[in-house]
């Protein structure tokens, strides 16, 4: 089976993006290696595997018209597309809770971030993500596929792939609903939970500086993750009669290739540092090749 995809107009080349620099810096220096660039450095990885499910795909697709995909590549793109977002936003839920305990109980903070728990919360969003991930494939390809087999998307997103089956869609729409519901809205729960008691916290400061540091940190935080979960409650939580496709491929555009361009900068409070650390590498590098 054959499915042809159309492509959006305008260059994608910005999706090739990755942020490697956060995870060579994670892994090369060791005063990187703390909870908030552990988070960092997931969260960089993820982003540049999600945008890689879908941009080589449709980068063929702009430069060599090649629209054609088949249908395990269609499942595929889905799967790890689906699976990396997913990871992606219970990475922000345990970043919140990480910096609820650096800022509210910061004398607890070793004890409490230890290295098991951010294994764990790590762990546990990559399994949460590719469980979400197997659930909407074994849901979109347990129907039956006898109508057009062009998608109106530039990749297979489940409703632009959803709106093709000839079956009766209904359940599968609720299943939808109901998973990405659950996982962005539990997300969204600790998230809220976290930063309500940082702002408290906040509050309570009596150093102005602080305050204004702490309050422009969050507000940067909440910008991002507004974008992020505006975009995925926007494309998943609502009918397919409600779709409008090139609606969705405007919105498509921010979780695929704008988010993972902009969050390194944004949750990385002391982004100078991992700057820093990078020139260092790149540096002796250089020294050690002229040797």
């Amino acid at each position: 089976m054959k499915i042809t995809s159309v492509s959006p107009t305008g260059s994608l080349t910005i999706s090739l993006l990755g942020r490697w620099d956060v995870v060579l810096a994670l892994l090369l220096d060791s005063r990187l290696h703390t909870p908030m660039y552990f988070f960092l450095s997931n969260l960089s990885l993820v982003d540049l595997c999600y945008s890689t499910a879908v941009t080589p795909k449709v980068m063929a697709g702009l430069l060599i018209r090649d629209k054609i995909i088949s249908y395990n590549a269609c499942a595929a793109q889905m799967f790890f597309f689906g699976g990396f977002a997913t990871v992606e936003s219970y990475l922000l839920a345990s970043m919140a809770y990480d910096r609820y305990a650096a800022v509210c109980k910061p004398l607890h903070y070793t004890t409490t971030m230890t290295t098991g728990v951010c294994a764990c919360l790590a762990m546990g969003s990559y399994v949460c993500g590719f469980l979400n991930a197997s659930i909407h494939i074994g849901d979109t390809f347990s129907l039956s596929f006898c109508k057009s087999n062009v998608i109106h998307h530039f990749f297979c997103d489940v409703p632009a792939v959803m709106v093709l089956s000839c079956s009766d869609r209904h359940v599968s729409e609720r299943i939808l609903i109901y998973v990405v519901s659950f996982n962005t809205f539990f997300a969204l729960l600790v998230i809220l939970i976290s930063y309500i008691f940082i702002f408290i916290t906040i509050l309570k400061m009596h150093s102005s500086a602080g305050y204004q540091k702490a309050l422009s940190t969050c507000a940067s935080h909440f910008t991002a993750v507004s974008i992020f979960y505006g975009t995925v409650i926007f494309m998943y939580l609502q009918p397919s009669s409600s779709h409008s496709m090139d609606t969705d491929k405007m919105a498509s555009v921010f979780y695929t290739m704008v988010i993972p361009m902009l969050n390194p900068v944004v949750y990385s409070m002391r982004n100078k540092e991992v700057k820093s650390a990078l020139m260092k590498v790149i540096s002796e590098a250089k020294l050690y090749l002229r040797l």
